[in-house]
């Protein structure tokens, strides 16, 4: 596994990822932040493209990453990530909502709980998610950065 810091205009991030694709972009100072482990290799040249995408969508030129990804999760937990990259740019749907795309309306509470483990946030875009009634709720990066990401993807301000 080969990893990377950078810094964004959302704090600084983790990226991880070995040959099968990226595994991780993690927040800092998120509570559920991935630890670098022992075994793992710092190398930010192996980041290129990864770090290129980020900041064309932070400067508000990229809206659909194409990066090669490999979260690992549950089956439920990469049906609900599968879906939340169909969500689309700009655009944001309830937990709800997501549950009847995954073909299980009764599952809101466990698709938020899915939602919550993404382990690629921003690339796979759980920020699009929200509350039934127009309420942000519950991201890794904190409520503030998912409102900047919102503000970014609906053009009401720039990251970069």
């Amino acid at each position: 596994m080969i990893y990377v810091r950078v810094d964004s205009p959302l704090g600084q991030l983790l990226l991880a990822k070995d040959e099968e694709g990226l595994r991780a972009v993690s927040f800092a100072t998120s509570k559920r932040a991935t630890l670098v482990r022992e075994d793992w290799r710092e190398d930010g040249a192996g980041f290129a493209e990864e770090m290129r995408q980020l900041r064309a969508y932070f400067d508000g030129k990229l809206q659909n990453f194409d990066l090669q990804l490999a979260p690992e999760g549950t089956e439920f937990q990469l049906r609900v990530w599968r879906a939340l990259r169909e969500i689309p740019y700009g655009q944001t749907i309830s937990y709800g909502e997501l549950a009847r795309r995954i073909g299980n309306q009764k599952a809101s509470r466990a698709v938020g709980l899915a939602n919550g483990c993404n382990p690629i946030p921003i690339i796979v875009p759980c920020h699009r998610v929200i509350g039934s009634k127009g309420s942000l709720t519950g991201f890794g990066g904190g409520l503030q950065n998912k409102e900047r990401l919102l503000a970014l993807e609906s053009r009401q301000m720039k990251l970069l």
